[in-house]
């Protein structure tokens, strides 16, 4: 704790100086899940990648202390020892806690436990004015609290946080039910959450042929065996295509079941980043997406590695990754509107608490004359894929997106590109009074505004251009391999200690 304090003592006194001088800095984390434009790099920089450490499990009280850089795996490393899990894990295991808290994070057992942020006691944050305070849901400070949940870092730095725990077991049960159509999925959802399952999502492969899994905790095999299939090695399945493969000839009612262990479950999706890694397949053409290749190419396949090579090969400039908060009642338009416009698949579905505003998350608002089903659920439809190579086609097709969203009662997760100008972004957030009353509040005025962080400018980025070397196939590729494998981070889904756990 002593080594904290200190880290954050100097980042507080970095802070208050540049607070005095009014001047604009941006934050180094060391690492980035966001497919955001990088912002510009003539602005100062304070470097916080230190920040990184779980500083304390406390088992008596089923919390564990941690910085905003500690990602998911190693949060689950040190709580497992204790029997202990957090109740919301993000599925890519380089998620950060403070990313959890400072953006919108549900996951698949967000339905009963709410977004990252709900399962957090208290915040530690550096005000705009260098000020060291704590934050709780319920405490003095409990507006700054929410505010601060989702608002992308505008309100202060978040430097520790308080987590909550909760009993682990040794296996996830898993089932996996077809659908033979988007309406049944969505109904499949609704009915699994109201089960008392622990994990509910799914996936559709197409409008014929998708899947809901859901997720029982348990520490016990059948006692005629039970089949337990893992996720991290380089020769086992990507979850999704084992899923598909798993549904593909099931007859009737019929549920296959497997046992899962828990930390597998929590990572399923990292090998391939969901499915978005059959797109660097796609990309390289000449490289046959198949077992062999999928095991040869391993370590450029996890989630860390992926987003290293987008960003360094410039191609999320032209790939539509977006979750989208949706209506159940609408999903099923949603899902036909990107069917036929985008042609993306698979989709991804996670059913997860709605909160109302004020908040930054997004939240779902039934359109006039469809009949309310839900008032305390909605659906999470996540839709990556590639989208136009010109960049004004790309932004126009975000942009359709966008309408086509707000036209259901959606909203999107504002990690993404994100290309609403002011007049529509602030209404869908209840205006920016409240906000705006936060920034006075807490000393803020000097930070970006969430607009002003996640706005990508229409017009700019119609008519950029990538650098010419990023836009000669396949040079763009190679070089985003080439930071990836800069980066190192290959040693870290090689090391990680979960694995076996």
């Amino acid at each position: 704790m002593e080594r904290h304090k200190a880290t954050v003592s100097a980042l507080a006194a970095s802070v208050r100086a540049l607070f005095a001088t009014r001047t604009p800095y941006r934050i180094f984390h060391g690492s980035t899940n966001s497919t955001r434009p990088r912002p510009s790099a003539s602005h100062k920089t304070l470097d916080i990648s230190a920040l990184r450490h779980v500083l304390a499990v406390d088992p008596a009280r089923r919390v564990a202390l941690v910085e905003p850089n500690v990602p998911m795996d190693r949060l689950v490393e040190a709580t497992l020892p204790h029997g202990l899990v957090p109740p919301v894990v993000m599925e890519f295991p380089g998620i950060t806690a403070g990313g959890g808290y400072a953006g919108t994070a549900g996951e698949s057992s967000s339905f009963r436990h709410g977004f990252f942020d709900e399962t957090v006691n208290r915040v530690e944050m550096v005000l705009a004015d260098g000020e060291v305070v704590e934050v709780t849901p319920d405490g003095e400070r409990a507006d700054l609290f929410r505010g601060a949940a989702g608002a992308v870092g505008t309100l202060g730095l978040t430097t520790m946080l308080e987590v909550r725990l909760m009993e682990a077991r040794k296996f996830v049960k898993t089932r996996y039910r077809r659908t033979r159509s988007v309406a049944e999925a969505v109904e499949m959802v609704r009915e699994e959450v109201r089960k008392g399952n622990d994990y509910v999502d799914g996936i559709l492969f197409s409008k014929d042929h998708g899947v809901v899994v859901t997720g029982e905790l348990t520490d016990e095999l059948p006692a005629q065996g039970g089949v337990v299939q893992t996720f991290s090695g380089p020769w086992d399945p990507w979850f999704y295509l084992h899923a598909q493969d798993k549904t593909a000839q099931v007859k009737g009612e019929e549920v296959p079941v497997e046992y899962i262990p828990l930390a597998e479950y929590l990572f399923r999706y990292d090998r391939g980043g969901f499915w978005v890694g059959k797109a660097a397949f796609d990309y390289f053409k000449f490289v046959p997406f198949s077992k062999f290749f999928r095991w040869f190419l391993d370590d450029f396949l996890h989630t860390r590695m992926m987003y290293r090579a987008l960003h360094g090969s410039g191609e999320s400039a032209r790939f539509i990754v977006q979750d989208i908060a949706m209506p159940f009642e609408t999903t099923e338009k949603f899902v036909d509107y990107t069917s036929s416009e985008l042609g993306i698949w698979p989709l991804w579905l996670c059913p997860l608490k709605r909160r109302g505003p004020p908040t930054f998350h997004p939240f779902t608002t039934l359109p006039e004359g469809v009949e309310k089903k839900e008032d305390d659920m909605m659906l999470n439809v996540g839709v990556w894929g590639w989208g136009p190579s010109k960049p004004a086609e790309f932004v126009k097709k975000n942009r359709e997106l966008e309408n086509k969203v707000r036209e259901l009662g959606g909203m999107k997760w504002l990690y993404a590109h994100t290309y609403y100008p002011q007049d529509e972004f602030w209404p869908m957030y209840g205006g920016r009074g409240w906000y705006d009353q936060l920034r006075e509040k807490y000393n803020a005025g000097t930070l970006p505004s969430v607009w002003d962080k996640v706005h990508v400018d229409p017009k700019a980025a119609g008519a950029k251009k990538r650098h010419w070397l990023k836009r000669q196939w396949p040079l763009g590729g190679f070089y985003g391999i080439y930071k990836s494998i800069q980066s190192k981070d290959y040693m870290l889904h090689r090391h990680a200690k979960w694995k076996g756990q």
